[in-house]
């Protein structure tokens, strides 16, 4: 027994060598490579299951088939040719241009948009949207709950299957592990098309679980669409415990919608293998909407050569002049994001942020605690929302551009989840943003007034400081 005891531990040796060897041969970025070879090396046994189940970088695989990715493009980009007196402001020519070349995200002019910062307005106009649909509903949720509400959005996209309505609704299959399958399935009864986004089974289990579709897009005739961090789910109309739930969702009406609709496509040729491109799925924006309101409706996922999203909001830090100012539901900033954010404040921009007095996960709150100071002290005005949970995801700079969408500022927002963010060029809607976050900035309390957290005892900073080596993780 003690010679099966001797030899069980050289093979576990030899295998937590090989795992550290394959995290080194991946070339990430150092601080990523050094915390999964910590959690390899010092967390026995669980370090290397957690690693193979979430830390195994798979991006190369060909999740998407380009040709499919390329023709659905293209029919947004001849949507994009067709418009007349185009006019890019100069101010973000260059930020525009990177979404194109990257991400080939085309702006749209002509964009109505109404700012929900409220599940109760959100939902009753969604259920008033999917109301008035004639032709197709298209939902992609990160969440789709099997609660009262859910059930109420259910048994509404079910009533317009039975009218001739298409409904197709994608699903994210860990976002909603938590939801019984007799759900969807249930769905699927009443004429309403369901896909799970990965879904999650053995033997492709540690290939995909890492990789999530973090979305919130719902389109409705091609029309009218919906973009934000809010999920199908009671819990932003009714809070969970006692705090109540603060989040954002844009309504855009015009052509961001065919930009909304060409992402929701994708999407769906990648979990139905279905390619739809009809131009009944694009219709044309009525001339009576004609405004300079331009909209970039850009995506993210870890297929992508490159973190489209991220990189965008390090254009924007990096060319402001005036301020920027951001809200966040988790602060876990990569290198690149801390360093543009500290270089931004020094150089004399105003920069400030918003994030929960108290999060959701508690674990990632701690590891971003430490994160929160160390901005502070370079100068960056951080303030904790007291008004409940903020899961708001919004930026605004120079009261010329603003961005709503389902993306945090963490690593796995950036590079591990499939995400969206509308991207606005234009002076009201930024002004309106930012007098949003001006109200949220009146119900939170500023960092360095509250003293546990901007001044904690020496155990409290060692704690946080043993969570933020795993941040890159979370």
């Amino acid at each position: 027994m003690h010679g099966l005891h001797i030899t069980g531990i050289i093979i576990y040796e030899i295998v937590v060598v090989i795992a550290i060897i394959h995290v080194l041969m991946d070339n990430r970025q150092p601080a990523k490579t050094m915390a999964w070879a910590l959690v390899i090396y010092f967390v026995p046994f669980v370090g290397i299951i957690f690693y193979i189940f979430f830390g195994i970088n798979r991006r190369k695989e060909k999740l998407v088939s380009e040709r499919s990715l390329n023709q659905l493009a293209k029919r947004s980009m001849l949507s994009f040719v067709e418009q007349q007196n185009l006019q890019l402001p100069d101010a973000h020519r260059q930020t525009i241009d990177l979404f194109v070349n990257q991400n080939l995200s085309m702006p749209f002019k002509n964009n109505d948009l109404d700012i929900f910062t409220d599940g109760h307005a959100f939902f009753i106009a969604l259920l008033k949207a999917i109301g008035s649909a004639r032709h197709h509903i298209h939902i992609d949720m990160y969440i789709f709950s099997d609660d009262p509400l859910g059930r109420l959005v259910a048994d509404a996209l079910a009533d317009k299957a039975r009218q001739g309505v298409e409904v197709r609704v994608i699903y994210d299959d860990v976002g909603c592990w938590n939801v019984s399958s007799r759900f969807f399935e249930s769905m699927r009864e009443n004429g309403i098309d369901v896909h799970a986004f990965l879904p999650v089974r053995f033997p492709s289990f540690t290939s995909k679980v890492n990789y999530r579709n973090h979305r919130k897009i719902v389109v409705i005739d091609g029309t009218t669409g919906f973009i934000g961090g809010m999920n199908i789910a009671l819990r932003y109309v009714k809070g969970t415990g006692r705090q109540k739930w603060r989040d954002t969702m844009v309504r855009i009406t015009g052509g961001g919608v065919l930009a909304l609709q060409r992402a929701f496509l994708v999407d769906w040729y990648f979990v139905d293998r279905t390619l739809i491109s009809d131009r009944k799925y694009y219709p044309p924006t009525p001339p009576s909407l004609s405004n300079d309101c331009l909209t970039q409706i850009v995506t993210s996922s870890p297929v992508a050569p490159y973190p489209d999203i991220m990189q965008g909001y390090l254009r924007v830090i990096m060319s402001a002049r005036k301020y920027i100012f951001i809200e966040t539901p988790y602060f876990l900033p990569t290198v690149p994001i801390l360093f543009a954010l500290k270089t931004a404040v020094l150089g004399g921009i105003d920069v400030r942020l918003i994030v929960p007095r108290h999060c959701d996960a508690h674990f990632v709150e701690w590891a971003g605690r430490s994160y929160l100071r160390d901005i502070s002290q370079a100068g960056v005005k951080v303030y904790l929302y007291t008004r409940g949970f903020i899961h708001s995801k919004i930026l605004i700079c120079d009261d010329s551009l603003s961005t709503c969408g389902s993306t945090n500022v963490d690593s796995r927002s950036f590079e591990n989840n499939f995400e969206a963010n509308a991207f606005f060029y234009d002076k009201a809607t930024a002004m309106r943003f930012k007098e949003i976050f001006m109200r949220d900035l009146s119900d939170s309390t500023a960092l360095d007034e509250v003293a546990e957290r901007a001044y904690p005892g020496f155990f409290t900073r060692l704690w946080e400081s043993i969570t933020r080596l795993l941040s890159p993780l979370l």
